[in-house]
């Protein structure tokens, strides 16, 4: 009964939100007004250490504001991808509409529904074309221009959308990677206190580094889907470059905690770790921070609407 009266409470009151951590009790308190979700990505932390979007109670997806990232998961989701894909890669027969995917290198086409001939490269009539069997004298022609520059703005989009799609998977894989660093740090720990004088307070810069490693993964993850709807301009391209900094930066810790542990070399890494480690932190800031202030300035214009979460 007091379970039902907490849930019961902290349902009405629209500053008060469970954490949504697994076997997390806790409710998190945040005064935001629901009109900012739009230019605040509302980012609180429960006692319990889980991170999460006040707003819509998602895991922490700075930069991208609520709305933009349920966009983005609905189209990774949904099979309009799967269109766009047949849309680039297939063609529709001219007579009865029916999609066509070239299964030679023969510009000749045969719809093996109604046995319409076609060319693939200008899909004019093949009764046209006389003797030109694999080359098509007929890029020119007006009444196929229009089919062909479907093609290639369908294409163009669907390049696109993996472009980004890709960067942001990798990410989200290389984020859960990087949390199986966590029990292959905890050895190297115990063998740097082994093979040096350090102490178990002093090695701990590599659990500090390989958490600093997976927030900016996941950070980098989502500015690819705030990228994706991002129209192009003199802005966008100081966020690209905050985001590349940010990238090449956090390869570069990536790899110096692959490194193997050398015992004359302990106080050199343990250097190059911390430096590092900073450095990675600062570049994760200046990226929430410049995209944070362009929400608010409203600098960002974006190819869609945001809506609410």
């Amino acid at each position: 009964y007091r379970q039902l009266q907490d849930r019961a409470y902290v349902a009405e009151l629209d500053n008060l939100r469970w954490c949504p951590a697994p076997n997390c009790e806790n409710a998190v308190d945040c005064r935001l007004p629901h009109s900012s979700l739009n230019t605040i990505v509302p980012t609180v932390g429960c006692l319990c250490g889980f991170k999460f979007c006040f707003g819509c109670g998602l895991g922490d997806h700075q930069p991208a504001p609520c709305g933009l990232v349920k966009m983005w998961q609905k189209k990774c989701a949904d099979d309009s991808e799967t269109s766009n894909w047949i849309s680039a890669h297939t063609k529709e027969c001219g007579k009865c509409q029916s999609t066509i995917e070239k299964n030679g290198g023969c510009n000749h086409m045969t719809c093996r529904k109604c046995k319409y001939e076609f060319c693939w490269v200008c899909m004019g009539p093949w009764s046209e074309h006389g003797t030109s069997w694999y080359n098509c004298n007929r890029y020119e022609e007006s009444s196929s221009t229009e089919a062909r520059d479907q093609q290639a703005k369908s294409r163009a989009s669907l390049e696109r959308y993996l472009h980004y799609y890709n960067r942001f998977a990798n990410h989200e894989h290389s984020a859960k990677l990087d949390r199986d660093l966590y029990s292959k740090t905890e050895k190297k720990m115990e063998e740097m206190q082994r093979t040096s004088d350090l102490s178990w307070i002093e090695v701990q810069f590599l659990k500090k580094a390989v958490d600093v490693l997976t927030s900016c993964r996941m950070t980098l993850r989502w500015t690819y889907a705030f990228a994706f709807y991002l129209q192009k301009n003199n802005m966008t391209e100081l966020f690209e470059d905050n985001q590349r900094d940010l990238e090449v930066a956090v390869e570069a810790l990536s790899e110096l905690l692959e490194k193997p542990i050398e015992p004359e070399k302990i106080a050199e890494l343990r250097q190059q770790v911390l430096d590092k480690t900073v450095y990675v932190g600062s570049r994760r800031e200046v990226v929430l921070e410049d995209t944070a202030k362009g929400l608010m300035e409203g600098r960002w214009s974006f190819s869609v609407e945001l809506t609410k979460a």
